[in-house]
């Protein structure tokens, strides 16, 4: 015997497999990233100071402990010089030993790494950082000033250098032109638009504190 069912009882299953469906899409929107409890490490590499800039302006959305790289043999001031050895370094794959030792990293959950775009490549001592420490199962965040051509083969870079860590989504903002002896521009009015970006980039990648 064919089965009929009531109107009611048909109307009222469809609204609970709509709202079945809904909820499915919902929870698989997105992870929030809930830093509450957790420790974090914001290690950044600047020369112009504008990645430090953006690596200040972090701290006080998400607090955590923030390191600045330094190298073992500082690069030369005058900028022509920098580009060359840069440029050697990363054609050879020479990573330059660091100066700065962070100690117990394995205590960290959250590493927010910043540096700028160097010859549309991540910087040499970025990768050394990447190198040295054990990242694995860490959740890392990329963030990137640079002279207006963008992130280039940085985050990338981060990717494949730290394949078992949980990278989200980076935040690039363009900075100074060194090469035009423009140096920090995030500061003033850009230092304003630069807060209400990161804010809006937190939210993006669900970072919640």
């Amino acid at each position: 015997m064919k089965t009929i069912m009531h109107p009611g009882l048909l109307i009222a299953t469809v609204i609970c497999l709509i709202s079945s469906c809904t909820k499915a899409q919902n929870s698989s929107s997105g992870t929030e990233n809930n830093l509450t409890g957790k420790n974090i490490l914001i290690v950044y590499l600047s020369r112009t100071n504008n990645t430090k800039a953006i690596a200040e302006l972090i701290q006080k959305e998400v607090g955590g402990k923030m390191v600045s790289l330094e190298l073992q043999q500082p690069y030369p001031e005058n900028y022509q010089a920098i580009v060359d050895q840069v440029a050697k370094e990363n054609a050879d794959g020479f990573l330059p030993p660091l100066k700065t030792k962070i100690d117990s990293i394995e205590n960290f959950d959250v590493i927010f790494l910043g540096f700028p775009t160097w010859g549309m490549q991540l910087p040499p001592p970025m990768k050394s950082f990447l190198r040295q420490y054990d990242l694995k199962g860490k959740t890392l965040v990329p963030f990137n000033t640079n002279a207006g051509f963008g992130i280039g083969s940085t985050f990338q870079t981060v990717k494949e250098l730290a394949p078992s860590s949980n990278i989200l989504e980076g935040f690039s903002m363009q900075g100074g032109k060194e090469r035009d002896g423009v140096y920090l521009v995030i500061q003033g009015e850009k230092e304003k638009q630069a807060k209400a970006e990161i804010i809006k980039w937190l939210k993006t990648i669900n970072i919640k504190n």
